[in-house]
Formats: C-alpha cells, structure tokens, sequence
C-alpha cells in the first residue's frame, strides 16, 4: 500500500497500553493515544520501523566505529520507533517515540504524533 502525508502535525501525545511494554525505551505499538483532547484507538499497526541516526551535537560526539554500531542499534537517548497506524474512525497516522532525553526531569523520551496520511487509490 502507497500512502501519501496529507497534514504534518508534530504534536506530543500520550499513550496508553494495555501492557506496559516490557523495555519502556524500546516500546510496541501502543493501543490508544490522546491527542487535542480525543483518544483515538489504535485499530491497525499498518508499519513500523525505527531510525537510530544521531542528530545535532549527538552526531559529532562518537567514534566512527562506534557511531556504526550505535547506528544499527541506537544508544543512550538516541533513536526513534515509527508507526504506522488505523484508527477505529479510518484516518492513517504515523506516530513515533523519540528516546532524546529532554532534560534532567525528563530522561524518558517522548511520543509524537507527526502526521496524518491518505491511501492512494489504484
């Protein structure tokens, strides 16, 4: 299937599992998620994937060996987990838990919800 972003978003979220996951900074596809008030049920997992290159000052920090192993693998406060995701209503969204370390009072990353998609027809 070829999806097509119709709206970016970027907005943090909450979610909610019905098993907290078993590694919190390496999390499942959640089941609920609030967003402007609305809980949206998560229907179907439509993808997922994750990105473990290191951005800003986190790129220049490493050992270029180091750098190729944390890139296949993540590190402390570096990556992302991406899904794709139905909700109970049809629309398609791709939301994503940044492992970044905001600061001293928030080390566990974030959730967002970073855009609204459409399936192509044909």
């Amino acid at each position: 299937m070829a999806y097509t972003p119709i709206r970016f978003i970027d907005d943090a979220i909450r979610v909610e599992f019905d098993q907290p996951p078993v590694f919190e900074k390496t999390p499942p596809c959640p089941q609920r998620f609030a967003w402007l008030e609305e809980t949206l049920v998560v229907e179907e997992m439509l993808a997922e994937w994750s990105d473990f290159n290191r951005r800003g000052r986190m790129a220049r920090n490493m050992q270029p060996g180091h750098a190729a192993v944390a890139a296949s693998r993540g590190s402390l406060g570096v990556g992302r987990f991406f899904f794709r995701v139905r909700v109970t209503d049809g629309r398609i969204f791709d939301i994503y838990y940044d492992r970044a370390i905001q600061d001293a009072d928030r080390r566990k990353g974030q959730w967002v919800l970073w855009r609204e998609l459409e399936q192509e027809n044909g």
